[in-house]
């Protein structure tokens, strides 16, 4: 059943408001004929020093441009959803602890709604979002850089997480650099806004050994293109005191770090293809470790689209994967991700792909771990990938710059 477009919008409103009972919304999408500011709006409640707020995250619809985060409450709440609302999403997903409920625009301008009843029991309650174990996180939450990087309660959650997938890692990374007498090299890719950068760095300096041979032991790159970027990051770098730790201007596939052997790649967020171009740099290098948090598939998306309107779209009986762009997008996500682990397999990589941080806190939650443990490729490995680019008519960025063997 469709109904009134805005009077389906004014009653997501309340819902949208109340920070007790709000888990979490996703704006996203498009309506016909219109182009929102924002490619995604994603909004929860958070618990800071201050109070119970309102997280908005929205991301700019030019890829360039990285998502940027508000906590806002009171009228400035109100305000931000207003405006939220107002803009033409196509598609609206909105998680209480009472219901999900999904909004969609039809090409019609009409509202199409569906509202499923759930007790959430698997959601925290409103007054332990905020909840911290001191003792069991990796870095101290005290530590000063979290007060220097503003980070918030998600914000710390996403760091001790990444942490936690490093660490077991960390051991590989500096067996080799032992072994050749010199620091530990670590190099992040597209390093962005670098707090997961300056947060790695810190816990790798905490885990050399005492202050002195840390600073020694630890030297960190981080690349990125913008060099307002850079000179922040820099100046981040200088207040903290974190020996070791340095900024380049550069693009991932140009950029020097100056480090010589490269110990340990991190891609976090690189966007769309920018990731392969990240896993391609470690491959070349030969990087025993790679940590790649994925963000956007928009290549494959494409290849996907291109292909069904070509008439090769997906192998039977799977096209109705594919029918639907919404699940297609979804689809070519997963198969952008598998295909990346398949090519570092075959390059003589051990990979995991895991949860990153819960969904809840991030939608960008994925994380392509790799181990280079020296092992070619198999050849039912390289049969298994080609068989599965041919069914999907689809190539990923990562095999055109490292190409995996032939079967």
């Amino acid at each position: 059943m469709s109904e009134d477009l805005p009077a389906a919008l004014a009653a997501l409103r309340p819902l949208l408001l109340d920070d007790d009972g709000l888990v979490r919304a996703v704006a996203a999408g498009r309506r016909r004929g219109a182009v929102p500011t924002h490619r995604r709006a994603e909004l929860r409640p958070v618990d800071l020093k201050a109070g119970r707020r309102l997280q908005v995250v929205v991301t700019p619809a030019a890829d360039a441009l990285p998502p940027t985060t508000r906590n806002v409450t009171g009228p400035d709440a109100e305000a931000a959803v207003d405006a939220l609302l107002a803009e033409p999403f196509g598609n609206w997903h909105v998680e209480t602890l009472a219901e999900v409920r999904q909004l969609r625009v039809t090409k019609k301008g009409l509202a199409q709604v569906h509202v499923v009843r759930t007790s959430r029991r698997d959601v925290e309650p409103a007054p332990a979002r905020g909840h911290d174990r001191v003792k069991e996180r990796l870095l101290d939450p005290a530590d000063p850089l979290f007060a220097a990087l503003g980070a918030d309660a998600d914000k710390r959650r996403q760091v001790d997480a990444f942490l936690r997938l490093l660490a077991p890692s960390v051991a590989r990374a500096r067996a080799r650099a032992a072994a050749a007498g010199r620091p530990l090299h670590v190099v992040d890719l597209g390093c962005g806004n670098a707090y997961l950068t300056v947060a790695a760095h810190r816990y790798l300096l905490g885990t050399a050994g005492g202050a002195d041979e840390a600073a020694a032991g630890v030297r960190t790159v981080g690349v990125d293109v913008r060099p307002d970027m850079v000179a922040r990051n820099t100046r981040l770098a200088q207040e903290l005191g974190l020996a070791g730790l340095a900024f380049v201007v550069g693009t991932i596939e140009d950029a020097d770090p100056g480090l010589g052997d490269v110990d340990l790649v991190l891609a976090l967020h690189a966007c769309d293809t920018a990731t392969d171009d990240a896993l391609a740099r470690a491959v070349a290098w030969g990087a025993p470790v790679v940590l790649a948090a994925p963000c956007c598939h928009h290549d494959v998306q494409r290849q996907l689209a291109a292909a069904q309107a070509a008439g090769r779209g997906a192998p039977h009986p799977y096209q109705a994967v594919t029918r639907h762009a919404i699940l297609r997008e979804r689809f070519a996500d997963v198969l952008t991700d598998a295909l990346r682990a398949a090519v570092l397999r075959l390059h003589g990589y051990r990979v995991d792909v895991v949860e990153f941080v819960d969904s809840r806190h991030t939608p960008r939650n994925a994380m392509l771990r790799a181990e280079l443990t020296g092992a070619t490729g198999r050849d039912d490995q390289a049969a298994e990938y080609a068989e599965l680019t041919a069914a999907w008519n689809v190539r990923p960025r990562l095999a055109d710059l490292v190409p995996p063997p032939e079967p």
